[in-house]
Protein backbone atom coordinates (compact mmCIF):
# COMPACT_ATOMS: atom_id res chain seq x y z
CA UNK A 1 0.00 0.00 0.00
CA UNK A 2 2.61 2.29 1.16
CA UNK A 3 5.16 1.55 -2.02
CA UNK A 4 6.32 4.56 -3.04
CA UNK A 5 4.25 6.84 -0.39
CA UNK A 6 6.33 8.08 2.44
CA UNK A 7 3.93 10.84 3.92
CA UNK A 8 0.10 10.33 5.52
CA UNK A 9 -1.86 12.82 6.77
CA UNK A 10 -4.48 11.60 9.41
CA UNK A 11 -6.67 13.11 11.67
CA UNK A 12 -6.47 11.70 15.47
CA UNK A 13 -7.40 11.97 19.17
CA UNK A 14 -4.64 10.94 21.68
CA UNK A 15 -6.00 9.77 25.13
CA UNK A 16 -4.43 8.18 27.78
CA UNK A 17 -5.14 4.25 28.67
CA UNK A 18 -8.30 3.99 30.38
CA UNK A 19 -9.84 6.75 28.18
CA UNK A 20 -10.46 9.69 30.89
CA UNK A 21 -8.06 12.21 29.96
CA UNK A 22 -7.90 13.43 26.28
CA UNK A 23 -4.31 15.06 25.85
CA UNK A 24 -4.56 16.07 21.83
CA UNK A 25 -6.95 16.07 18.77
CA UNK A 26 -6.59 17.43 15.42
CA UNK A 27 -10.37 17.59 15.60
CA UNK A 28 -10.53 20.24 18.11
CA UNK A 29 -10.70 24.17 16.90
CA UNK A 30 -8.10 25.88 15.04
CA UNK A 31 -6.12 22.79 14.26
CA UNK A 32 -4.93 20.51 11.48
CA UNK A 33 -4.51 17.58 10.39
CA UNK A 34 -1.39 15.81 11.18
CA UNK A 35 1.59 14.70 8.81
CA UNK A 36 4.50 12.67 9.45
CA UNK A 37 6.90 10.33 7.60
CA UNK A 38 6.12 7.05 7.89
CA UNK A 39 8.71 4.39 8.87
CA UNK A 40 11.25 7.41 9.67
CA UNK A 41 11.07 7.29 13.59
CA UNK A 42 9.44 10.90 13.63
CA UNK A 43 6.75 9.87 15.78
CA UNK A 44 5.96 6.98 18.14
CA UNK A 45 6.70 3.36 17.21
CA UNK A 46 2.73 2.96 17.70
CA UNK A 47 2.12 4.86 15.27
CA UNK A 48 4.91 4.41 12.48
CA UNK A 49 3.43 0.54 12.85
CA UNK A 50 0.20 1.11 13.53
CA UNK A 51 -0.80 2.69 10.26
CA UNK A 52 1.05 0.00 7.96
CA UNK A 53 -1.52 -1.19 5.93
CA UNK A 54 -4.24 1.29 6.58
CA UNK A 55 -5.96 2.65 3.72
CA UNK A 56 -7.21 6.22 2.81
CA UNK A 57 -10.84 6.60 4.53
CA UNK A 58 -10.01 4.22 7.26
CA UNK A 59 -10.07 4.64 11.06
CA UNK A 60 -8.55 2.48 13.39
CA UNK A 61 -8.27 2.94 17.05
CA UNK A 62 -4.22 2.30 17.92
CA UNK A 63 -3.43 1.03 22.02
CA UNK A 64 -0.26 1.60 22.55
CA UNK A 65 2.39 0.11 25.37
CA UNK A 66 4.70 2.83 26.32
CA UNK A 67 7.28 0.72 24.44
CA UNK A 68 5.08 1.75 21.96
CA UNK A 69 4.31 5.15 22.70
CA UNK A 70 6.53 8.13 25.15
CA UNK A 71 8.30 5.00 27.57
CA UNK A 72 9.70 5.91 30.85
CA UNK A 73 10.16 9.69 29.86
CA UNK A 74 6.48 10.35 29.16
CA UNK A 75 5.19 13.72 27.50
CA UNK A 76 5.24 15.94 30.27
CA UNK A 77 4.19 18.71 27.75
CA UNK A 78 0.84 16.77 27.21
CA UNK A 79 0.36 15.39 30.57
CA UNK A 80 1.58 11.89 29.49
CA UNK A 81 2.70 10.04 32.75
CA UNK A 82 5.84 7.79 32.32
CA UNK A 83 5.10 4.71 30.99
CA UNK A 84 1.29 5.71 30.21
CA UNK A 85 -0.76 3.41 27.67
CA UNK A 86 -2.33 5.53 25.24
CA UNK A 87 -5.15 5.09 22.84
CA UNK A 88 -5.37 6.85 19.34
CA UNK A 89 -8.13 7.20 17.24
CA UNK A 90 -6.32 7.62 13.44
CA UNK A 91 -8.22 8.76 10.31
CA UNK A 92 -6.31 8.47 7.17
CA UNK A 93 -6.57 11.67 5.15
CA UNK A 94 -4.17 10.68 2.20
CA UNK A 95 -0.75 9.44 1.27
CA UNK A 96 1.71 11.47 -0.60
Amino acid sequence: MFAGMNCIFIFGIGKNGDLSDKFWSTKDKGQQPFSFQIGKGSVIKGWDEGVMGMQVGEVARLRCSPDYAYGAGGFPAWRIRPNSVLDFEIEVLSLQ
